[in-house]
C-alpha cells in the first residue's frame, strides 16, 4: 500500500507585520525546508499558501495557513482531508516558551501548553500530530508572553534563528523519515558547533 504524503505544517499569523515575531518561527523554518529540497514557489490552497515535493523519500506537502494563529487548525484540517493524510503524518512547527530560545523538541501528542495554534489544531485532526517545537525563550512573567510572542526577534537573537532555520531545513529527512530521536540530536549537535547551545551530546529520545 502506498505511504500517504506527509503534511508539514508551519505555524504563525499571516503578513508583513508579522514575519519577523518569535510567534511566526514555524513559518520561518517550513519556509527554510521548501527552499532547501527545491519545492515548487507557494501557491494559494488551503486557506493559507502550500507546495508540494519529496524532502527525502517521502511526497509532502508544506503548509503556511493564511488564517490567523487561532484558527490554524481549519486549514490544516482541509489540506489532511483533502489527500487523507493520517495525524500521524502530519508535523506542526511551532513556538515554545517553555524551552529556551533554539532548543529543539519533537514529540507526539500531548498537552497543547496554552498555545492557541495547537489547540485549533487539535480541534481538527485530533491530538495524535507530531509537534517540532522551537524554543523561544519564557519572558519571565505570564502577563509578559503575549508581547513576548508576537514582538520581533532581538537583532541579538538574529543569528541563531537564522542558523536553526538552516540546520532544520538541512536534516529533515530524519524527520519525514520518523527519525525523530536523531534529527533532535543531529539539530543540536549542529548547533553546538555553530556555537549555539550546551556543547553536549543528548541521548534523550523524544
Amino acid at each position: 500500500m502506498a505511504r500517504s504524503m506527509l503534511l508539514f505544517v508551519g505555524l504563525g499569523n499571516p503578513g508583513a507585520k508579522h514575519a519577523g515575531n518569535r510567534h511566526n518561527v514555524g513559518f520561518m523554518v517550513v519556509d527554510a525546508i521548501a527552499k532547501r529540497h527545491g519545492f515548487p514557489p507557494w501557491r494559494r490552497r488551503f486557506q493559507g499558501v502550500a507546495a508540494e515535493g519529496t524532502i527525502g523519500t517521502r511526497k509532502a506537502l508544506l503548509l503556511l495557513p493564511g488564517t490567523y494563529m487561532n484558527e490554524s487548525g481549519r486549514a490544516v484540517g482541509e489540506a489532511a482531508h483533502f489527500y487523507k493524510v493520517p495525524a500521524g503524518d502530519i508535523a506542526v512547527f511551532h513556538d515554545e516558551i517553555e524551552l529556551p530560545p533554539g532548543k529543539v523538541r519533537v514529540k507526539v501528542g500531548g498537552g497543547i501548553a496554552g498555545h492557541n495554534g495547537l489547540r485549533s489544531v487539535s480541534a481538527h485532526v485530533g491530538n495524535d500530530y507530531k509537534r517540532v517545537r522551537i524554543g523561544v525563550g519564557h519572558p519571565g512573567a505570564k502577563e509578559l508572553v503575549h508581547p513576548h510572542v508576537l514582538s520581533d526577534f532581538a537583532v541579538a537573537e538574529r543569528p541563531w534563528v537564522a542558523a536553526l532555520t538552516d540546520v532544520i531545513a538541512a536534516n529533515a529527512e530524519l524527520l519525514a523519515a520518523g527519525k525523530d530521536a536523531s534529527f533532535q540530536n543531529k539539530v543540536h549537535l549542529a548547533m553546538a558547533a555553530k556555537g549555539f547551545g550546551e556543547q553536549k551530546e543528548e541521548t534523550e529520545d523524544n
